[in-house]
């Protein structure tokens, strides 16, 4: 050994044989056998055999990220971590799979994606026996049955499992989207909605249902499809025990349990648990209209409405009663129909128990307790109790006579008047 400390010959471990170059470095390696970790950690006591481990760890607590890309300035905690990181910009991919040729940035990548050949699930959950091929997803699924949710969103406090979903969230507060398609220039908040997104593009669909030959974009979307066919509802609310056949379904049933109100209006406070709820609310301050009907310019705030408009032109009924063969535009019509025959009348009042077939028609009905009036005039402010007797009324005010009497001329507010102004004709 030399003044420096270097080796002549190689140092060598006799636990375990391994080489070394530097006399200290073999006295930092030994450490690991006899299980001497002098490097403690002043925040959590938290000990190390090395001093350079104990660097990195304290990086956990301070944040740090002293080395940088000089690409993208992106930081990171660890040199090695850096360097694979430098390969994104340089395309390099060294490693090389023997069974399909692709290419890896990282052996640890390559060691993963061979799992998919060989179907190796190395990881498994001690509670379920559930096997991964990743060891991170393994840490992952152990939270469903922790129910830890260690980070949280420090705008409503949501707890999440996965940091990556926490930065998902976060975006709905920001309205940030990074990520953009190509061809034309949409914005998406995660990267796999624009993965999904640029199929719409090439109009590939590569999964297809065997019992109707519908092509959809995504094997999920296959999946989902099948249950219209199947009538499986595989989702259960643990609340009420309501089905549902999709997972999002029950996502946001559940918010009617706990009252969570995540999207609110920067306009009234208003809260609402949908996202898409909130932008449609907010064309009630913006009077925007972004719906357009293309056979005679009417707009609407919503697409399904004029989706619903739509028919009206085509005059196109697709639901069909079973039972007396009428038709309807809506599936919900057909839905509220059904119940004519089958007596059905789920809303009841609670003061008179009286029962309703819609709950629209129960809420009207409330008004004849409550005395409510809600639909006010900003004319003459008369309250009306419903919306439409507010806009029936409202013709007063404007001359507006709509409806017109094919004899005589004559013009009405309200086609109920020129009813029985027919009858002077008819006798």
């Amino acid at each position: 050994m030399d003044e420096k400390g270097t080796c002549n010959e190689p140092c060598t471990c006799k636990l375990c044989s391994k080489g070394f170059r530097i006399d200290a470095h073999l006295q930092s390696h030994q450490k690991i056998h006899v299980g001497v970790k002098p490097h403690t950690c002043n925040v959590c006591s938290e000990a190390f055999s090395q001093a350079t481990n104990l660097l990195k760890h304290l990086r956990t607590h301070t944040g740090e990220k002293p080395y940088i890309c000089d690409v993208c300035s992106k930081g990171f905690k660890l040199a090695h971590h850096l360097k694979n990181h430098q390969k994104i910009h340089t395309g390099e991919q060294p490693y090389t799979c023997k069974l399909c040729s692709k290419g890896f940035s990282q052996v640890s990548n390559l060691l993963q994606h061979q799992r998919i050949h060989t179907g190796e699930k190395p990881f498994t959950c001690k509670v379920c026996s559930k096997g991964f091929s990743v060891a991170s997803n393994l840490l992952k699924h152990q939270m469903v049955h922790t129910g830890e949710k260690p980070h949280t969103c420090n705008v409503c406090s949501k707890g999440f499992s996965q940091v990556s979903s926490l930065y998902q969230h976060q975006r709905i507060h920001t309205g940030e989207k990074p990520f953009t398609c190509k061809v034309c220039s949409k914005g998406f908040s995660v990267s796999s909605n624009l993965l999904k997104h640029q199929k719409t593009h090439t109009g590939e669909k590569p999964h297809t249902c065997k019992m109707c030959s519908k092509g959809f974009l995504h094997v999920s979307s296959l999946l989902e499809h099948q249950r219209v066919h199947t009538g499986e509802k595989p989702f259960t609310c643990e609340v009420c025990s309501k089905r549902f056949k999709l997972a999002s379904h029950l996502k946001v049933h559940q918010m009617i349990h706990t009252d969570e109100k995540p999207h609110t209006c920067n306009v009234c406070n208003k809260g609402f648990i949908q996202a898409n709820n909130l932008l449609q609310h907010q064309r009630t301050h913006t009077g925007e209209r972004p719906y357009i009907c293309e056979v005679c310019c009417k707009d609407f705030k919503q697409a399904h409405h004029l989706k619903t408009h739509q028919k009206l032109h085509t005059g196109e009924k697709p639901y069909t009663c079973k039972v007396c063969s009428k038709r309807f535009k809506l599936a919900s019509h057909l839905t509220v129909h059904q119940m004519i025959h089958t007596k059905e009348k789920p809303h009841t009042c609670n003061v008179c128990n009286k029962g309703f077939i819609q709950a629209n028609n129960l809420l009207q009905h409330q008004r004849t307790h409550t005395g409510e009036r809600p639909y006010i005039c900003e004319v003459c402010f008369k309250g009306f109790k419903q919306a439409h007797h507010l806009k029936t009324h409202q013709k007063i005010h404007t001359g507006e006579k709509p409806y017109t009497c094919k004899l005589c001329s004559k013009g009405f507010s309200q086609v109920s008047n020129l009813v029985q102004h027919l009858r002077i004709h008819t006798g």
